[in-house]
């Protein structure tokens, strides 16, 4: 008996691995942010984060599984390291910022394998006050010349439990899903941003950057608050495959003390590559109107016959609508040879350079240049992306000579279903966000910058901060957008309170506001106030935003209209003035080449009123605001959900303000400089 336990007992000692040894840390320029790096006793290497000395990821585990090889998980070894400190600006042709501070501390810790077949790789840490990104690095080498990688075991080992907001992953409808709350330690297989609330109170953004010739990154719950790296699959065996030399995407923690702090963050931006397009002031920011609504509503249709929208007569209609109020832009979908017939994951017959009989491209493109307006195009592929690269430059070429400054482009099919040909013939299925497509969007862009073409994608790969890279790409959908307000199963009215701390961290967004009837499919109700319409012009950002409803219905609304005739889409400055994750957000931003500011403010099913402090406002100057709020009995349950009250104040620096917002409502302000806009 006393044999037995102490054999146990010696049995227990060697199941129990050494303890973690530290190999290495750094800390923020302000020292804020703190990452610690060590190895367990089973070689395996792991990752900590802590905030002002608080644990924001406890111990986390690194690695990769291979299809055709070992993993690379236990075994490692310390190797070296080394640390700089980088502390510039860079200055955006477009955007929410002008200019864009990157200040950061990074490590390099190098690991490997022992052994004769030794592989080595490092992980790379960039530290900010604001949080961390970090991505592997593998150098080429014999022993690893393709890489075919199953799936990567990074973890997110999270030290508190807390709030998640979070969209399933791998589901048939892409990221159109509306968001969940639930406890982290109740997350499922999550897409990413997955923005978290601590229950110490500190808001975490999970997310990735720079997403180039890789998988896009899903995250599921292993045990307890652990997160790890789910990738995207591809159409064969690996998710992704590497030869030589290569990176992973960096993955990020966006960390701050509550959820404004999240979005004013710049690390996403900061860690994708500088400008690779140069010059592009081909690219102007502006709003535009469309043949879209209609469509969507189903009173008009994409296919030719006694409905097609895209007629020479309707884009005429909406052309003159868009001279005479200022909006520099006419979207129209439709208009080229492929809609007939079932083309719902099946685009091949889609032609990017032939529009439909009764669509007179040149002619358009003449009458809307002698009005100042031009054509923006739409390619949807219908899933068919490899029959579109095969047609980029006659696409794009047509694009450039009609005048057409941005193409909306469109991937309609389910998850997985992406059609992918080879040179060979052979015929493939792809995901949204597989290494393929995220190679797929790259071509797209190359393609289009070479004909002065920016591209805003539907049914893209998510946002992972390639604005900066290739700023010819300006908007994407990626979540639910405006057209589920027009069938059943709305949008609620929390949902642009939740996107703008969620999908609004991956960058601009089109989601199309502005739907001032509140109308959608046969009539039905939009879970919205009309004043909360106008504020999400604001709120939501987009370089290229549309004016969605019809010409009809702005005739019916002029006051509230005016606002979105106001309002740009390029800023030098935003302020998140508050928010909460799902409740509310104000947001405020500063015209580019103007000291004009607009604010717009946004709240869920609940009213609520928000003090404000105006001291974002220049010294010295008196504004005149223009405010553009909830009527009294304004609530977006009731046919009071047009009741709008507008009104003049003036104001300066300091002053402070109560918004007061109905139930689904908002509020929209305009800010004038002394001696405009009077």
């Amino acid at each position: 008996m006393i044999a037995r336990i102490f054999f146990a007992a010696i049995a227990l000692v060697f199941a129990v691995p050494a303890a973690a040894e530290p190999v290495a840390s750094v800390t923020s320029p302000g020292a804020i942010v703190s990452v610690s790096v060590e190895v367990d006793g089973d070689g395996r290497a792991l990752y900590s984060v802590a905030r002002k000395g608080t644990p924001i990821l406890a111990p986390s585990r690194l690695g990769f599984l291979f299809t055709d090889a070992r993993k690379i998980e236990r075994g490692l070894h310390y190797i070296s390291q080394s640390v700089r400190d980088e502390d510039g600006s860079w200055t955006q042709p477009w955007g929410e910022w002008q200019t864009i501070r990157n200040h950061f501390r990074e490590l390099r810790v190098r690991f490997a394998e022992s052994g004769q077949q030794a592989r080595q790789f490092d992980v790379v840490f960039r530290v900010y006050d604001d949080g961390v990104g970090f991505r592997y690095e593998f150098p080429d080498q014999s022993n690893l010349q393709q890489a075919n990688i199953a799936d990567e075991l990074t973890e997110f080992a999270f030290a508190q439990d807390g709030t998640a907001w979070w969209k399933p992953a791998f589901l048939w409808n892409r990221e159109e899903y509306l968001y969940n709350k639930t406890p982290l330690s109740a997350v499922g297989t999550a897409d990413t941003p997955v923005t978290i609330k601590l229950a110490d109170g500190t808001h975490v953004a999970l997310h990735e950057a720079a997403l180039v010739d890789y998988s896009g990154m899903a995250v599921s719950r292993t045990e307890g608050t652990t997160l790890r790296a789910t990738l995207t699959p591809g159409a064969g065996k690996p998710k992704v495959t590497k030869t030589g030399a290569w990176l992973t995407p960096w993955r990020t923690l966006i960390i701050a003390d509550d959820a404004p702090g999240l979005y004013v963050s710049h690390l996403m931006l900061n860690l994708n590559a500088p400008n690779k397009l140069g010059d592009v002031s081909w690219f102007k920011p502006g709003k535009f109107v469309g043949v879209w609504w209609n469509m969507i509503k189903g009173d008009w249709s994409w296919a030719r016959g006694p409905k097609h929208g895209a007629t020479n007569a309707h884009v005429k209609q909406y052309i003159d609508f868009a001279a005479a109020n200022g909006i520099p832009n006419v979207l129209v979908e439709g208009w080229n040879v492929g809609w007939d017939g079932d083309w719902f994951g099946n685009g091949n017959e889609m032609d990017f350079a032939q529009p439909t009989a009764d669509f007179d491209a040149d002619m358009l493109a003449v009458y809307g240049k002698a009005r100042g307006v031009r054509l923006i195009g739409h390619h949807e592929t219908g899933g068919a992306a490899s029959h579109y690269e095969d047609q980029f430059d006659r696409a794009f070429k047509f694009a450039a000579d009609h005048g057409e400054m941005v193409v909306k482009t469109g991937y309609v099919t389910d998850a997985a279903q992406i059609e992918r040909v080879d040179a060979d013939g052979t015929r493939l299925r792809e995901w949204h966000e597989g290494q393929w497509m995220a190679n797929h969007h790259v071509h797209v862009l190359e393609a289009a910058a070479r004909y002065h073409v920016a591209i805003d994608s539907h049914e893209p790969i998510k946002g992972t901060g390639l604005q900066r890279t290739y700023p010819n790409w300006v908007a994407r959908e990626g979540s639910r957008g405006m057209e589920y307000n027009a069938w059943g199963g709305k949008n609620p009215p929390e949902h642009e309170a939740n996107l703008v701390f969620t999908r609004m961290l991956e960058g601009p967004m089109d989601f199309t506001p502005g739907i001032l009837s509140l109308k959608g499919q046969n009539d039905s109700d939009i879970l919205s106030t009309i004043a909360k319409q106008l504020a999400l012009y604001v709120v939501l950002y987009s370089p290229v935003v549309m004016a969605a409803d019809t010409p009809e219905n702005y005739a019916k609304y002029p006051g509230p209209f005016q606002f979105i005739r106001d309002v740009p889409t390029d800023w030098v400055d935003t302020r998140v003035l508050n928010g909460e994750v799902g409740d509310y957000a104000t947001i405020a931003r500063r015209a580019r080449g103007s000291d004009d500011w607009f604010l717009g403010s946004i709240t869920d099913e609940n009213a609520r009123t928000l003090d404000i402090t105006l001291d974002f406002l220049l010294p010295g100057t008196t504004y005149v605001a223009q405010i553009y709020r909830d009527g009294l009995d304004a609530d977006y349950r009731t046919v009071a959900r047009h009741s709008i009250a507008i009104e003049t104040h003036k104001v300066r620096q300091g002053d402070r303000l109560s918004l007061v917002l109905a139930p689904g409502g908002g509020e929209a302000i305009r800010f004038v400089a002394s001696g405009k806009g009077q």
